[in-house]
């Protein structure tokens, strides 16, 4: 086991990573960060701050001899720069983990190696793979490879005629075309592991998406107990596959009953964001004890809970004027907990913080999620498919 005080390390500086180090120094380890960005969310609340490129090797040789263990907070992460930590000290999870959930082809590979239930798909490495896709992925989603997130590099492909507009659309990058399947409704499972194989899986949630990006999170979700089951019980082979070792988030779809793996985040995920308010633990401690060997925390949820995203967009008016969302009207809706991630510049589209409403049931926690989009100016039900 690492105990306090001693130092652990993230690579990366998003609110993700900033959430590793408020969890980290609360149980009494000294922070470091890697990020090249100076006022990055994780840097401005660590001990110490790298400011260098992921690559970095003198940052990387730093890092390493300073730290006991480190952790990642991104899945794009190089994994030669996982490499060169090990090289040195602790570091979880491992790059052949990340390497596996970083590019689309290698983890739809490895879900259809593996036998775990998934959407069928083809993979487009070049043009001249076009003409082989098989007419029953249509209609499809076609995805790049590598760097897509929040809807970023993805494109619906509605018939064989779209494809090759759409590959170009994606930059004509090594890529996946994935059929579009019958939803029922979207799960998510965070759960942590530890390195003898311990187990702590939060309570699934249910999501909605807006975009390509998470708009809401909601638990418990709408699956009877025995679905919830099953989705844990197969994120939890998932991460054992893998021989994962941390904080993970498995994205499900519900399809005529049946679960499929979407996509693996090997990280602390945003549809866990709900764990820091209405559980007994966060999933940013659960990183952090998961890293350093520690006993995995009782994971149990003592509220309900809805989480819904803030994105830049909030932060301008209909004439693009900037302005700043009313906090005060925010925070006197009950059972509202506003997060902040301490960015300096809101876009259209950037994760800037989050709501969640905790309630003692599912119908109370909705109906503050829906007063607080109200307050934001945002569609003012808080929908979810099915």
């Amino acid at each position: 086991m690492i105990v306090p005080p001693a130092a652990v390390g993230v690579v990366g500086g998003g609110q993700l990573g900033r959430y590793f180090v408020l969890e980290a120094r609360e149980l009494g380890y000294e922070t470091w960060v890697l990020e090249p960005d100076p006022g990055s969310p994780a840097g401005e609340v660590a001990h110490r701050h790298l400011v260098a490129p992921y690559d970095d090797p003198d940052a990387l040789d730093q890092l390493g001899a300073a730290c006991a263990a480190v952790t990642t907070e991104f899945e794009n992460v190089p994994a030669a720069t996982l490499d060169r930590l090990a090289a040195r000290t602790v570091v979880h999870p491992s790059s052949g983990a990340v390497s596996v959930c970083q590019d689309r082809i290698a983890e739809k590979t490895f879900l259809r190696d593996n036998d775990i239930a998934h959407a069928p798909f083809a993979v487009i490495e070049s043009e001249a793979d076009l003409a082989a896709v098989p007419a029953s992925l249509f209609p499809g989603i076609l995805k790049s490879a590598r760097l897509g997130y929040d809807g970023k590099g993805q494109v619906p492909v509605d018939s064989p005629d779209d494809l090759r507009a759409a590959y170009g659309a994606v930059g004509g990058v090594a890529a996946v075309l994935e059929k579009r399947m019958p939803l029922d409704l979207e799960l998510s499972v965070v759960l942590a592991r530890g390195a003898d194989g311990t187990v702590r899986s939060f309570p699934p949630s249910e999501n909605a998406h807006a975009g390509g990006v998470l708009d809401v999170s909601v638990v418990p979700a709408r699956v009877e107990p025995s679905l919830a089951d099953a989705a844990v019980e197969l994120a939890t082979r998932v991460a054992a596959v893998l021989g994962y070792v941390g904080t993970i988030g498995v994205e499900l779809f519900v399809c005529d009953g049946a679960l499929l793996v979407n996509e693996i985040a090997p990280r602390p995920h945003n549809s866990g964001h709900y764990t820091l308010d209405a559980c007994t633990t966060s999933q940013f401690e659960q990183q952090v004890r998961a890293l350093c060997g520690l006993p995995l925390a009782d994971v149990g949820a003592h509220s309900a809970a809805v989480m819904v995203n803030l994105l830049g967009d909030l932060w301008f008016d209909v004439a693009g004027r900037e302005r700043e969302p009313d906090w005060a009207a925010l925070l006197a809706i009950p059972g509202l907990r506003l997060h902040l991630y301490g960015k300096t510049e809101a876009r259209p589209g950037r994760k800037m913080g989050h709501v969640t409403v905790v309630a003692d049931d599912r119908k109370t926690a909705m109906a503050g999620a829906t007063a607080a989009r109200v307050v934001l100016g945002l569609p003012g039900t808080v929908e979810l498919p099915g």
